[in-house]
């Protein structure tokens, strides 16, 4: 299996090719259109260029896609679960109805075919009795277009396929709000990288167990330990964000050096207030730095067909 590109890459990539300048609005984009290597006018409203190159093109993609997963419904079906829901692999099996032996057989293939990989938690097994019990692994899709394609397009197959997109577009009022929340978060990481130059990040990612789940967790190579929490709802975020984020680490047994709020929509002055060494707060601007002097060395080759 060949090492796939990284989020980030991928990002670069869609915002050279599409000579992005406004970093929200890449983001927005790329979260529906990325990894496909297409040519995307931002100018227009996303959902007039989802119909343009997705909808008017449904039997085109769904051929190409369907040639990778061989058509098969307990794929697909796992798919739509995992693009919609939390991520856990038991969930997935638990909502559409499959049984464990036949999810992790589709789940192998879909990883091998590189439209999923698995995240694990960085937090350690949990002692349950007498044993240590495994953490529930979460899934990831490598292309965030496949994300897109199984959350919003596939489960209203039957009327896009007839031209009748009204499902769809509905479906879409209801969640693009919030749909690029996953992409923000996976390039927060990444960029985080970028800050931790000195003592270089060993590990990041995101920390859950049974009784706690932490957006953010790393650890740099002189040991010390990060924590973060990610907001996207309208409403500043606040100290109670901060507190909570701070509870959850208590109650996790971690001792924690540095704290980060990462907010969408600015900070409340009580939480500006709190701002010092060990709590940082970071917004959408902090993050504009990672799609900076790009070039055609980002350009990522695409084996799909242009639309």
């Amino acid at each position: 299996m060949s090492e796939h590109p990284t989020i980030l890459e991928q990002f670069r990539s869609f915002c050279f090719r599409n000579n992005a300048a406004d970093f929200e609005g890449a983001v927005d984009y790329f979260a529906v259109f990325g990894g496909m290597g297409w040519n995307v006018d931002q100018s227009k409203p996303v959902e007039t260029v989802i119909e343009e190159k997705i909808l008017d093109n449904y039997k085109y993609i769904h051929g190409e896609i369907t040639a990778i997963t061989k058509s098969n419904p307990v794929y697909h079906r796992l798919l739509a679960a995992l693009a919609t829901g939390d991520r856990r692999e038991h969930s997935a099996f638990r909502n559409t109805k499959i049984e464990r032996t036949d999810g992790e057989n589709a789940i192998d293939f879909l990883v091998e075919c590189e439209i999923l990989k698995v995240e694990k938690s960085l937090a350690p097994h949990e002692f349950k009795g007498d044993h240590f019990e495994d953490i529930a692994e979460k899934l990831l899709f490598i292309n965030p277009f496949m994300r897109f394609w199984f959350s919003s397009i596939s489960p209203y197959y039957k009327n896009i396929k007839g031209g009748d997109y009204s499902e769809f577009k509905e479906r879409w009022n209801n969640t693009k709000h919030g749909f690029s929340n996953l992409i923000i978060e996976r390039l927060l990481m990444e960029a985080l990288k970028f800050r931790f130059i000195d003592d270089p990040l060993e590990q990041i990612g995101s920390y859950w167990n049974s009784s706690v789940e932490i957006d953010l967790f790393a650890k740099t190579k002189s040991g010390r330990q990060i924590a973060g929490v990610c907001k996207y709802s309208k409403s500043k975020a606040g100290k109670n964000d901060l507190k909570n984020l701070q509870d959850k680490c208590t109650k996790a047994g971690l001792n924690i050096d540095e704290f980060i709020v990462f907010s969408k929509n600015k900070f409340s002055n009580e939480l500006k207030k709190q701002r010092s060494e060990k709590i940082e707060l970071l917004s959408m601007r902090n993050l504009k730095f990672i799609m900076e002097n790009l070039s055609q060395a980002d350009l990522i080759t695409s084996t799909f067909k242009k639309y």
